[in-house]
């Protein structure tokens, strides 16, 4: 089973500079970032030397071991301001369902609980194929759409969906929305794709890391089982199979878990054995 990975909630502000023009993403005390407004469609900034600029900065997040919900968020960030978009969603691929981490818009009653089943809806039918969709217009009006009432972004026209990818193995899904009509270039779905490659290594580090402090976890848990079986059976002349059901009862009784109760057990036998101070005489 995946384990879950935390949503993305607030996040600092990041820069860098180029050209002698400094670039902000994520400030909260200014104007969103416009990239049209640093006339970067008229080619006073190198458009490939910005994107270059940008997707190091995810890399170096990544590089520096940021933790998983600040490097979504980077790249969110980087995400609108590259391609000036009016929405970005990132979910995140955990066991056979896409769930929400990221969102560009606020929508705190939907992230972290929004989940879709691999093969529902535009984002679903992405992640089956592991294909980017891209619609200009009328995206609500595709076959594969699905709606969820409670996103204002259903009534958005354009619709741009690209897989995450990690060694070829489908670790999530990002989204970009406009609310006006949008033909996606290729240059366009590169680079979201190419920013997918970046978070797609992360997500799976993620997850592997998370398997191993599960596997961890449950050995920890077996070892004080074991245990406590080992101290019932002595104490109480009882069978291992009657040492387990014991523990059992005792969990179900208690409203703990069966950790919970071993680790008293265990806790109980250890205090018994200290030896105690001779009382004055």
């Amino acid at each position: 089973m995946r384990r879950a990975v935390p949503a993305v909630r607030l996040h600092r502000a990041f820069s860098f500079r180029f050209n002698g023009c400094k670039i902000s993403i994520g400030r909260r005390d200014s104007a969103p970032v416009s990239l049209r407004a640093m006339n970067y469609d008229r080619g006073s900034l190198s458009v490939k030397n910005v994107e270059l600029d940008m997707l190091h900065e995810i890399g170096n997040r990544i590089a520096v071991a940021d933790p998983l919900p600040e490097v979504l968020g980077r790249a969110v960030e980087v995400i609108s301001a590259v391609v000036e978009c009016d929405s970005c969603f990132v979910y995140v691929l955990e066991g056979d369902e896409l769930v929400l981490r990221a969102s560009k818009n606020p929508h705190s009653e939907v992230v972290d609980r929004l989940k879709l089943r691999v093969g529902q809806g535009i984002t679903g039918w992405v992640a089956e194929h592991k294909t980017p969709v891209a619609v200009g217009r009328d995206a609500f009006q595709d076959p594969r759409f699905r709606s969820f009432n409670e996103l204002p972004e259903d009534l958005y026209q354009a619709f741009l969906s690209v897989p995450v990818l990690s060694r070829d193995k489908l670790v999530g899904v990002i989204n970009l929305q406009h609310r006006q009509p949008h033909d996606y270039s290729q240059r366009e779905i590169h680079l979201i794709s190419t920013i997918g490659f970046l978070v797609g290594g992360e997500i799976e580090m993620a997850r592997l890391e998370g398997e191993n402090s599960e596997l961890s976890e449950q050995l920890e848990a077996r070892k004080v089982l074991e245990r406590a079986k080992g101290i019932l059976q002595r104490d109480l002349q009882l069978s291992e199979e009657e040492a387990y059901v014991t523990l059992q009862r005792q969990s179900r009784q208690r409203r703990k878990s069966m950790k919970e109760i071993a680790e008293a057990i265990v806790l109980s036998d250890e205090v018994k054995r200290i030896p105690s101070k001779p009382k004055p005489s």
